[in-house]
């Protein structure tokens, strides 16, 4: 049996990670993210605030900790929306071809040709803020990629010898497709939703930045990077931690997609 890689083995050990420490996070940190005044204002790193304290007095442990949450809660809704979505758009187009397929692609090229997070500024600069709609229209801009990636999967697949002989055998185009062609594609597919997960988790902490992400009195990444840039000298943790985060959370799925990368070509990338 082949051995998972190290790329493998250390992406997953960190998302583990991750996932606890914001599971468990509300439960081994003694403050809410939106508690004021549980320390003095823009108090350093101390036993009592691992992380010091922000500009209102709140922890800033406990904030990064619950904007992490958010931003992976994100992340993940614009993810499911667009990898299934996607999955079911590419598996039709890459299966059945012909005019419906050129339709489907010339729409996702026109969508495609524009940045999904400029995009999604523009809409949501109509719409109201909230997670719900963030990640509803980022998951709705993430599907032309996540189509794309299932079609090619569905194209190279869909002339092997083992589908034609289901055909052959009177299997129905939904057998086909999900039963005989779709494990062939999960390899390929898993990394790129791990791709996209990365992408989202830039996509929510830049719009939180910008001012039309989370709001308050939510707690997430982006926001907080915001929030910090005005206390730079006077307490520059709050800007490292805050930083810190968003690179350990996007440093973990790129560790991990490039792993599932290497173990779907079956070996180890070139050094």
């Amino acid at each position: 049996m082949r051995r998972p890689s190290r790329a493998l083995l250390a992406g997953g050990i960190l998302t583990a990670v991750l996932v606890l420490a914001v599971l468990l996070g509300r439960f081994l940190v003694p403050f809410s993210p939106t508690e004021l005044g549980v320390g003095d204002r823009l108090d350093g790193p101390s036993l009592a605030h691992f992380m010091g304290t922000d500009h209102m007095g709140r922890d800033v442990l406990a904030r990064v900790l619950g904007g992490a949450g958010v931003t992976l809660s994100v992340a993940l809704g614009t993810v499911f929306i667009g990898a299934t979505a996607g999955l079911v758009i590419g598996a039709v187009t890459g299966y059945v071809g012909g005019w419906f397929d050129e339709i489907v692609m010339r729409l996702s090229d026109g969508l495609t040709a524009f940045p999904s997070v400029l995009l999604a500024l523009v809409i949501m600069s109509f719409a109201e803020s909230g997670p719900g709609n963030l990640i509803l229209i980022l998951g709705l801009l993430f599907i032309p990629s996540f189509a794309r990636v299932a079609r090619g999967e569905f194209l190279r697949c869909r002339n092997l010898d083992y589908v034609k002989r289901a055909r052959l055998m009177g299997a129905s185009r939904l057998r086909v497709l999900f039963i005989h062609i779709l494990p062939g594609t999960l390899p390929v597919y898993l990394s790129a939703v791990v791709i996209g997960f990365n992408n989202a988790v830039l996509a929510e902490a830049s719009m939180s930045f910008l001012g039309l992400g989370i709001q308050q009195p939510q707690v997430s990444l982006g926001r907080m990077l915001a929030e910090s840039q005005s206390y730079l000298s006077s307490a520059p943790w709050i800007a490292l931690f805050t930083g810190g985060a968003i690179v350990l959370v996007v440093f973990t799925f790129s560790l991990l997609a490039q792993a599932l990368g290497e173990k779907r070509r079956g070996g180890h990338a070139p050094r």
